[in-house]
């Protein structure tokens, strides 16, 4: 059937299933694509037709759509080439490229006709962003169908997609379609496109690529009828075709916000079959160097992914592609665009994080322009946590998230993260507050709660909240759910202020048969603090006072060193003092925050050591 009989067959089934009494069950819309489309190589043009079900599950009635048309950007004079000329830290991969683009290297994304129900529907064309007012209204809990032409030009490779990338990948597809804008409790999400997050709506996406049969394409979804196609696909014998034919591969991603795909006459297609996980696809540029690299992966990608499935919840779709393309590393739905040029580590590296990606871009889906760091800074998290069950090693591998936020924060350029990710003043802000914070974030949270109990949170978090677009609240609830604390001052005073971090000894002394400890809050963000002393034998004891505003504490299996629980400390006073039965002569020294999983600014009033057959220290 032509696409879009399929859809009007189809539309019964756009509404979301409803749950009971769960988390994260805000409404959604839902969205259905039919597309087919023809790329002419020669002039690097495309044209396509769709026909789109869209499921109105709002309690809005909805006069008038929004679709993203990305591939706008790459043109003079636009929004995201002012924007990359202008920022006090320009990104080096875009700079001033796109105000020198040719008619004939420049992007270009339109819809010439839409009809509603068969009637027209009004097209306003904004730069990245197209209105289309309806023909008739959406009801709430109704649906309607559209059916549209559209066509464009492939941008030479700028930033993420284009043609003719640095390593000479004739095509990276990505944003080339026009994407419905997500509409939630918020309204409309028609961000115009400078370089950096999307969103999107869930649904069914069905893609008809025709293209000269000597390319081979590897897309998000599934390939419907690899007996037709070969190009490292089964089929039941091999595939000759006259020079110059034209090839129509079809796809079908289920449960997707976005669809991708990459074009090459030269890729090498290799397939990996995981026993309890997604098949691994790898394609890349036929190049001895190149391939003696890229068979290691799939190996490396198989582990990682068992990993992932076991500490953060269930890959759910049936496969996964590591393409070669783009200009770094980008996530799509079932796919990344990877540049290939890379020794075995560096490849791998790049890998896990755009793979890591599919749980919390993919499955999670938070607005990443409002929550850059729910995507960014938690798939830095749990890659990690990959790396090191990769290669080892014994150390915390998420210091250098520390080390890079308070680098942020002394640099003078922080900015609360509740920022939308496209208006940080600068570039190296968003960086390091999307990637940094937002892994800081998350591990610090295990000296509040307990590391045990933050990893058994995370995937009580996936569980409720996978394909809902989850926001902080939810993470916040999930974690309190699972520590019985209350956690909204944590998020609060990270996600609102930027406030810092600072701790101090202040006194230790010897009063009567124990030992008088008291703490100092230096800076304004409040915590609660782990505390411990090593005693000259070489044993440690470790304590954790509370914050009175968590209303509990992390119980005592949920941490890695045992511990004893002080009475909280109440959130107004500035110092905090607790007393320990012992001899004071028998203690080396004492610290805070003794496992280093705080972004405490200053560590050098964390530590005292004391000198044998001292009876106590107190700082001025």
């Amino acid at each position: 059937m032509r696409p879009h009989h399929q859809a009007a067959l189809a539309l019964l089934a756009l509404a979301a299933p409803s749950t009971v009494n769960a988390q994260c069950d805000r409404w959604q819309q839902r969205v259905r694509y039919d597309m087919a489309v023809e790329l002419d190589p020669a002039t690097h043009r495309f044209t396509g037709s769709a026909t789109l079900g869209y499921a109105n599950n709002s309690p809005d009635t909805l006069h008038e759509l929004f679709f993203h048309l990305y591939f706008n950007a790459f043109r003079p004079g636009s929004e995201m080439d002012v924007r990359s000329r202008t920022i006090a830290d320009p990104d080096p991969r875009v700079g001033d490229r796109i105000a020198a683009l040719k008619p004939d290297e420049m992007g270009e994304l339109r819809v010439e006709r839409m009809m509603q129900n068969g009637k027209p529907v009004t097209l306003e064309h904004q730069g990245t962003v197209l209105r289309a007012t309806l023909a008739q209204p959406l009801l709430p809990g109704r649906s309607t169908t559209l059916a549209y032409a559209f066509n464009g030009q492939v941008p030479v490779q700028i930033r993420r997609t284009g043609r003719d990338n640095a390593e000479g990948v004739a095509y990276s597809m990505s944003q080339w379609y026009p994407k419905l804008a997500e509409y939630d409790q918020r309204g409309w999400h028609a961000i115009p496109y400078v370089g950096r997050e999307f969103h999107g709506v869930w649904g069914d996406i069905n893609v008809q690529i025709t293209l000269d049969s000597a390319y081979t394409i590897a897309a998000t979804g599934v390939l419907q009828n690899p007996e037709q196609i070969g190009h490292g696909y089964p089929s039941k014998k091999p595939v000759k075709r006259p020079a110059g034919s034209k090839l129509t591969w079809r796809f079908m991603a289920k449960d997707v916000h976005d669809f991708a795909w990459a074009a090459d006459k030269d890729y090498t297609h290799t397939v990996r079959e995981m026993a309890d996980g997604p098949v691994i696809h790898c394609f890349y540029k036929a190049d001895p160097e190149l391939e003696a690299v890229w068979k290691q992966l799939p190996e490396q990608m198989e582990k990682s992914f068992r990993f992932m499935n076991e500490h953060f919840g269930k890959y759910p779709w049936p496969q996964y592609s590591f393409v070669q393309g783009g200009d770094g590393g980008m996530e799509y739905p079932m796919l990344t665009l990877i540049t290939g040029k890379r020794r075995i580590g560096s490849l791998v590296g790049v890998s896990v994080h755009e793979s890591v990606h599919s749980w919390f871009y993919g499955v999670l889906a938070s607005n990443e322009g409002r929550f850059a760091w729910m995507d960014e800074g938690m798939t830095e998290y749990a890659s990690s946590k990959v790396m090191q069950h990769l290669y080892g090693g014994d150390g915390d591998p998420h210091a250098s998230a520390i080390d890079g936020y308070l680098g942020l924060a002394a640099s003078g350029k922080q900015e609360p993260p509740r920022v939308h990710a496209d208006h940080f003043i600068t570039n190296a802000a968003y960086g390091a507050t999307a990637y940094s914070f937002g892994e800081m974030l998350v591990h610090q949270l295990s000296s509040v709660v307990g590391e045990k109990t933050l990893a058994q949170g995370l995937l009580r978090y996936y569980d409720a909240c996978k394909f809902k677009h989850p926001e902080p609240i939810d993470l916040e609830l999930a974690l309190e759910k699972q520590s019985s604390m209350e956690l909204d001052w944590y998020f609060d005073e990270w996600l609102n202020t930027t406030r810092a971090l600072d701790y101090s000894i202040a006194e230790i002394l010897q009063v009567g048969d124990s030992l008088r400890v008291t703490l100092k809050r230096e800076g304004e963000m409040l915590m609660p603090v782990d505390f411990a002393l090593l005693l000259r034998d070489g044993r440690e004891q470790y304590f954790h006072v509370p914050l009175s505003l968590a209303r509990g504490s992390k119980t005592a299996a949920s941490d890695r060193e045992a511990f004893v629980v002080l009475p909280s400390w109440q959130w107004t006073d500035p110092t905090y003092t607790f007393s320990v039965k012992g001899d004071i002569t028998f203690v080396a020294a004492a610290t805070l925050d003794p496992l280093q999983r705080t972004a405490d600014k200053d560590r050098s009033n964390d530590a005292v050591v004391l000198p044998e057959g001292a009876r106590g220290l107190a700082r001025p």
